[in-house]
Parts: C-alpha cells; structure tokens; sequence
C-alpha cells in the first residue's frame, strides 16, 4: 500500500534468513528486508531457514525508511499507542515492549503503575510517567477488563434499541431461541399486541393534555 505518495508496507511472508534479538533479515521475492524487532517477537521466531510472516510498520524519515515487525495484532496496537507519546521513538517504543510481555504491559498500563515500567531496562521515571500519562485511558480500554465493560455497553445499548416491549421481552427473547419456531410471526404478534394495549392509554393522556 502507499501513503503519501510512497511506498507503505504493512506484512511481510518470505524465509528468514538471520536473526538478532533486535533486528531480522525476511527474504521475499528475491529482496532482502531488515527489520527490527522486540524480544518478545524475537522469541517467538522459527528457526533461520524457514517461512515466517510478520505484521510491519514502515517508520518513514528524512534519511531513511525503517521496518518494525510484530507477531501479533496486540503487539503492533500498543506500539502504536506507545508511538503517540511525545519524545518516544520507535527504538524506544521496541524497548518498552521487549521488556514485559504484551498483555502484561497492557495491564501494568492500565493500572497506571509507574514503578513497574522503570524495571524495564532503559525506561526511567520520567519516561515511565510520561507512558502512563498519555497512554493509561487507552490501556484501559485494550485491557480484559476494558473490553469486557466496552461489550457490556454495546449489549446493553443494543437491548435498549431493541427494548421498549416491557414484560412482553422475555416472552420476545423466548421466541427468539425457540428452534424452528416461527419467530417474525411471534415478534409481530407481540409487538403488535404491546403497542395496542398502550395506545388507549395514549389517547386518554392526549384528551386531557387537550382538554
């Protein structure tokens, strides 16, 4: 893909051809790609010599353009959420993500606990601070816990769009997981039978507003 008028790339599949704890050579096509790493991907690597594929941000400079790679979505979400802090940049952002695994990270974020960024080697107060500053609220939502209250909401904003039926829902929701059972039919009937039950009630509010 392009942006901005050059060349983006976003995944790599070719054979790894070496190997460092910070840096990979993935041969495709006959061309040789370096890309840099965390530890975390590093571990997770085959052995030289055979395929592998990553996910890749292409970090574009004046003087250069750089490939990060990643082995999960995970990985490369929270390298971008740690790209956004001021002063981080990519080198740093591979450190804070070599130093504790993804979900671990996460979490620690989340919790806004300053102190266990700074056992990462390289990652000192101030830096850790600032992390937990600019990227908490995010963390938050990237966490299990996160997640979970994200999905709740949408459940619950979906019952409140399919709602308005009052008692007659759990007959609504009864129909709905009865197998083979004519759910549109039963739908109708109930909805039709709620909104003409409230309809003289309707009526006689309107006739005393009136009157």
């Amino acid at each position: 893909m392009r942006g901005a008028g050059r060349l983006v790339i976003a995944s790599l599949a070719g054979t790894l051809v070496e190997k460092t704890p910070d840096r990979l050579l993935i041969e495709v096509g006959g061309v040789g790609y370096a890309v840099h790493v965390s530890l975390q991907t590093f571990t997770g690597l085959p052995p030289t010599g055979t395929a592998v594929r990553l996910l890749v941000h292409t970090e574009v400079r004046e003087d250069a353009i750089e490939l990060v790679g990643f082995a999960s979505v995970s990985e490369r979400t929270l390298f971008h959420l740690l790209r956004k802090v001021k002063g981080l940049g990519p080198k740093t952002c591979l450190t804070v993500l070599s130093g504790l695994p993804v979900r671990e990270l996460v979490a620690v974020m989340a919790a806004g606990d300053a102190a266990r960024l700074q056992t990462i080697p390289g990652v000192g107060k101030r830096l850790a601070e600032r992390i937990i500053v600019e990227c908490r609220e995010e963390a938050i939502k990237l966490s299990p816990r996160g997640r979970d209250a994200a999905a709740a909401g949408r459940a619950r904003g979906h019952a409140a769009g399919a709602g308005g039926l009052g008692p007659h829902e759990p007959r609504l929701q009864a129909a709905r997981r009865r197998p083979g059972g004519p759910e549109g039919q039963c739908v109708r009937h109930v909805t039709r039978r709620h909104h003409s039950r409230r309809a003289p009630a309707l009526e006689r509010v309107n006739r005393g507003r009136s009157g």
